[in-house]
């Protein structure tokens, strides 16, 4: 039949019908709104993967019958007429050829998907801006991973211990020490290793009480004066600080480190160095210490989150310390970290009581690290410490007694007559090449002189400035703004003399005191131990002049000096005192005084009648 034939009517029926198997046929065209979807679809994946900035795109997913049909057709023809190893190189080529790494549609998931997990890959592998300007700035709040330098070996330890002449008591196995003989090998703040400038290693004292303090053990420090105790307390203080930050909150007291020392003059150095240490950290110190008016003290205790720093130390004295906690404005109750400085003469029968009611104020128990710091430990003292510890590590430089700086020439002068020490001091004086006038910043060495009583010093010192001398005094009759102003001239080397009481003997550093003079021997030995370890601080070398007349409390004392003397290799100095008696008193003991006995080593024998 023609097509002429056909009736009108069926050639537009059948046309229609085409069209609607053309439509609904998988392997023709797709219709245009498809078309237009996909094509917006690739330019978006194409724009996303030429820029640096991901875009998750949500398209809604194919139905699972369609998905089926399009794998199908992808391949313009039947699924099943076709290999499938040749079905995959096509896809192949297509991938090569368009660049894209594309897959099938029903093995891939949704678009959204596709592109927030190409952009978790992507930051995965190129960390941004920021995390990479982090990753270059050391954070100081953060402890290095690793010490640059291996801990040394068992050998160098012992090598160093035994160079240095320290002793290691530790309670149990566990609580060996390796010291550390390099300040690249301990594991702090990178901003803590600023306080190392200028120094090649640390000191004996350092070496060996940094890593059981750094542990959270309780450590007693004994070493000569100008060891470098200050540092030995305070960077474990600070890194304990650092680790464990503190936000300030309404009632609750943030004070967590307390340092006790024994004089005002050291109160405020060690605050002063305490300070400088914490504060890249934000970690603020106040000094408490009486002969100054309580307010601004009080004022520093309630503001303690000031300038952005928090309060965290307190540094003061034992008087004033008790005052501010019994006004009920210096809160110790969260103080987990107790430093005694200069312990010998804290727990001394005048501060014993004291140290043992701030003590109470503190976190009780093994809460509570204590760390006792002293260039003397008397035995009798020893004991009693005991009961502020918790299985402490003592580490003692040298031996448990009396022992001077290495580094300081000692020089005793004996006078038969004491009215000659005046002339005597003037000459000295003269001998060191010593400059009448000073002036500030002088590199010029000072000489620091020592006087037994107040009213002596004041005298001393209106000599020597009648004698032409820039003189400055210090001692308990001056007010603290006095006393404060005069060790700060002596300091800066506005007056290149300072006349002193042992108020000055105890931990004060003072920089380049090139001599000590001690125009009238104190009344312990201790206190001369204290007194000629102002010089040849900081691995410095140093000199004290005694003048000794043997008169009053000197007489009896004259065996004991002897006996440091040559000790430290001063034998002809020694010899200058044999006219004196050379006997050395004996220590007492607590109960039984004199009478007690230490050298029985037998076994008791039990006796029946």
């Amino acid at each position: 039949m023609s097509k002429d034939m056909i009736p009108q009517e069926e050639l537009k029926r059948s046309k229609k019908q085409k069209k609607a198997k053309k439509s609904a046929d998988p392997a023709s065209d797709e219709p245009r709104a498809e078309k237009k979807d996909k094509e917006h679809k690739k330019k978006s994946v194409s724009n996303v993967e030429e820029s640096a900035i991901e875009i998750a795109v949500d398209v809604p997913s194919e139905p699972k019958d369609k998905k089926k049909k399009h794998k199908i057709t992808e391949a313009s023809g039947d699924a099943d007429s076709i290999p499938d190893g040749e079905r995959t190189s096509k896809k192949l080529k297509k991938r090569k050829r368009d660049g894209a790494q594309e897959i099938d549609s029903a093995d891939k998931p949704s678009p959204s998907k596709k592109h927030k997990k190409k952009k978790y890959d992507r930051e995965a592998e190129t960390p941004s801006a920021d995390a990479t300007m982090t990753s270059q700035q050391p954070s100081l709040a953060t402890p290095s991973s690793q010490p640059s330098t291996k801990l040394c070996s068992p050998a160098e330890g012992e090598a160093f211990l035994e160079k240095h002449n320290i002793t290691i008591s530790t309670q149990t196995n566990s609580d060996a020490v390796v010291p550390v003989i390099s300040f690249d090998q301990l594991n702090i703040p990178d901003g803590l290793r600023g306080a190392f400038t200028g120094f090649n290693e640390p000191t004996p004292i350092q070496a060996c009480t940094w890593p059981p303090a750094l542990k959270g053990k309780d450590v007693v420090g004994i070493a000569e004066t100008g060891s470098g105790k200050t540092l030995a307390f305070g960077i474990p203080a600070l890194a304990q600080l650092i680790a464990s930050p503190k936000k300030p909150k309404k009632k609750e007291s943030t004070i967590s480190v307390l340092v006790v020392a024994p004089t005002r003059e050291l109160a405020i150095q060690t605050h002063d160095a305490l300070s400088a240490l914490g504060a890249p950290f934000g970690i603020a110190s106040v000094a408490v210490f009486g002969g100054v008016p309580k307010d601004p003290q009080v004022k520093a205790l309630a503001n303690g989150n000031t300038d952005g720093k928090i309060t965290r130390i307190v540094v003061g004295t034992p008087g004033r310390i008790i005052d501010l906690v019994n006004d009920g404005v210096c809160d110790l109750s969260r103080v987990n970290y107790l430093v005694l400085d200069e312990a010998d003469r804290m727990l001394d029968k005048g501060f014993e009581n004291d140290i043992t009611k701030i003590i109470s104020y503190t976190i009780q128990g093994e809460g509570r690290q204590t760390m006792m710091f002293s260039a003397t430990w008397p035995e009798a003292v020893r004991r009693l410490a005991s009961s502020f510890q918790h299985n402490p590590v003592r580490v003692t430089v040298g031996s448990d007694d009396l022992t001077a700086n290495s580094r300081v020439e000692q020089v005793v002068e004996v006078f038969n007559d004491p009215r000659e020490k005046d002339n005597r001091l003037l000459k000295r004086l003269a001998d060191l090449s010593h400059k009448k006038t000073s002036r500030k910043g002088s590199d010029e060495a000072r000489i620091l002189i020592f006087a037994l009583y107040k009213k002596e010093a004041t005298r001393i010192e209106q000599s020597l400035r009648r004698a032409g001398y820039d003189v400055g005094a210090l001692h308990g009759d001056m007010s603290q703004t006095a006393r404060m102003d005069a060790l700060e001239k002596f300091k800066t080397g506005e007056t290149g003399l300072l006349v002193a009481t042992d108020v000055a003997a105890r931990g004060l550093d003072i920089p380049n005191v090139g001599a000590v003079i001690n125009y009238t021997f104190p009344l312990t030995l201790e206190d001369y131990i204290h007194r000629i370890g102002r010089t040849g601080r900081g691995g410095r070398s140093g000199k004290s002049i005694t003048f000794f007349t043997g008169e009053n409390h000197e007489r009896a004392l004259a065996g004991e000096l002897a006996r440091v003397l040559r000790e430290g290799g001063f034998d002809a100095q020694a010899d200058n005192l044999k006219q004196f008696p050379m006997t050395i008193k004996k220590k007492g003991h607590a109960a039984y005084g004199a009478f007690f006995r230490d050298d029985i080593t037998a076994a008791p024998t039990k006796i029946v009648f």
